[in-house]
């Protein structure tokens, strides 16, 4: 089920691809249904805090009527920055399936360990690699493509 959901995932990141965000997406599962879905809009609503996570745990927890996220699963397609880590933490999500490692600015093992620093009050289950040869291939093109333009 991991590829399957991360193919939702990617989905999100084409629509960011699309709209000349830095395409990563990111979905929120429980109990086999997608609850909250997100992709990078930072660049488009001026909004430092609108990466792909934020807005997948907004949706979820819209959804779900309150701010923890037990039994959840969230699924992206880049590993998360510090600030969406943590917020990952906070909300206590269950388990966190990354597509590729972000070695610039991954906070959840590759520059930082957020998501497994065991002085915070929650850890949640962290597995790297799926679908990454695609996860990374999009975020490859986009950058290609970006700087053609230039």
């Amino acid at each position: 089920m991991d590829e399957v959901f991360m193919r939702e995932a990617l989905n999100e990141a084409y629509k960011a691809y699309e709209i000349n965000e830095v395409p990563i997406g990111a979905v929120i599962v429980k109990d086999g249904e997608v609850i909250g879905r997100g992709f990078n809009q930072k660049e488009t609503l001026k909004d430092a805090t609108l990466h792909s996570e934020i807005t997948a745990i907004k949706e979820a927890c819209k959804n779900l009527g309150g701010w923890r996220l037990p039994g959840c699963t969230m699924y992206v397609t880049l590993e998360p920055c510090p600030m969406c880590a943590g917020a990952i933490v906070n909300s206590r999500i269950e388990r966190l399936v990354i597509g590729a490692k972000d070695l610039k600015t991954g906070a959840c093992g590759s520059v930082l360990d957020i998501t497994n620093n065991q002085k915070l009050n929650h850890q949640p289950k962290v597995l790297f690699g799926v679908l990454e040869k695609e996860c990374t291939i999009i975020l490859q093109d986009f950058f290609i493509k970006l700087r053609k333009k230039i």
